[in-house]
């Protein structure tokens, strides 16, 4: 099977990197890491242009396009660098109003209980995707806004809730109590199991860090041939040469893994791409990190920024681990 994007698709993906390459370049990212806030109007332009309708029929006002497509618009905000609760807004579009233009930010608590731009967020999902907090909530449960606007206090089931010092300057954490966490409670009084993290979040997750992947590797091989030491680029010496070739590698294979799985949807090749996409996005911005002879470490260049969205987003939806023991279940419970 070729998993070789179609026309459309590839129409699609140059679409995207056409509109971050204009609402968010590398100075609008460094502008957004001395800001450290989430860019409204950047989200309502995504809405306008359907970034979070992708997934909703069009019957119900969305674009109407499948997951290969949405993959592929995914990856292109991991090359950007976009941040912002993503992938939970999109998946609550057509549920919360909203949320398919841009209007609503949403985001949700993984069952780690981490949950990313809390404090930015107008509605709060939990794991099992009821509604935690926001104006979708029971009436007088909690205020309009979140957090209140007057106090800073965040609501109900929230109010325990406590800010991480995140790697990531673009991604504020925070971690909520167990009984926001990865439980739902019934009308019986009792609790369902850990949620287990939606394939589709899993996936866009992949694709966002195939997309930081390939910008880790675009900016090893500008640095390699730009870059020049004892008369010679860098790119032409042998070390610094197979670095940029692992890198690579390691892009095409999640590239190829996370393609599939957005045709076949199944859950073990999504786990599998996940794992792969994370190997690729971490591994390959600290490869390209020593190409540029480790000074990715300063605000002299762009690339700790990229480790360190690629580090972040390894915890999100259940990290590698649980894709690691999907595989490894349904191994053991294959043919000897």
């Amino acid at each position: 099977m070729r998993f070789r994007p179609t026309t459309d698709q590839e129409a699609l993906r140059d679409g995207v990197r056409e509109v971050l390459a204009r609402r968010f370049d590398a100075t609008a990212l460094r502008a957004a890491v001395g800001r450290a806030t989430l860019d409204r109007a950047l989200w309502r332009d995504l809405g306008a242009a359907g970034f979070f309708a992708l997934l909703l029929p069009e019957t119900e006002g969305g674009v109407g396009l499948g997951l290969p497509e949405t993959v592929l618009a995914f990856e292109e905000a991991g090359r950007a660098l976009l941040p912002g609760p993503l992938v939970p807004t999109l998946l609550a579009a057509g549920r919360v109003p909203g949320a398919a233009t841009g209007e609503t930010v949403v985001t949700a608590v993984d069952g780690g209980g981490l949950v990313e731009w809390l404090t930015a967020a107008d509605v709060v999902l939990g794991a099992d995707g009821t509604v935690l907090a926001g104006p979708g909530t029971a009436p007088g449960a909690v205020p309009d806004a979140l957090p209140d606007p007057l106090s800073g206090a965040l609501p109900g089931a929230l109010s325990g809730a406590v800010a991480l010092r995140s790697v990531d300057p673009l991604t504020p954490l925070h971690r909520v109590p167990a009984t926001a966490r990865d439980t739902a409670g019934d009308t019986a009084g009792g609790t369902a199991g850990p949620v287990a993290p939606d394939p589709v979040a899993v996936l866009l997750t992949a694709a966002e860090q195939l997309g930081t992947a390939g910008r880790a590797c675009d900016l090893a091989a500008q640095h390699a041939r730009t870059r020049e030491q004892f008369g010679r680029p860098i790119g032409a010496f042998q070390a610094v040469r197979h670095l940029c070739a692992d890198l690579l590698v390691r892009v095409e294979v999640a590239r190829a893994a996370v393609y599939a799985a957005a045709v076949t949807a199944d859950p073990l090749d999504i786990a599998a791409a996940r794992l792969l996409a994370d190997e690729a996005a971490v591994r390959g911005a600290r490869d390209c990190l020593q190409v540029h002879g480790g000074m990715g470490f300063t605000w002299e260049a762009e690339v700790h920024l990229v480790l360190k969205r690629a580090w972040t987003r390894t915890r999100r939806t259940g990290g590698g681990t649980q894709s690691e023991e999907e595989l490894a279940r349904a191994l053991l419970s294959g043919p000897a």
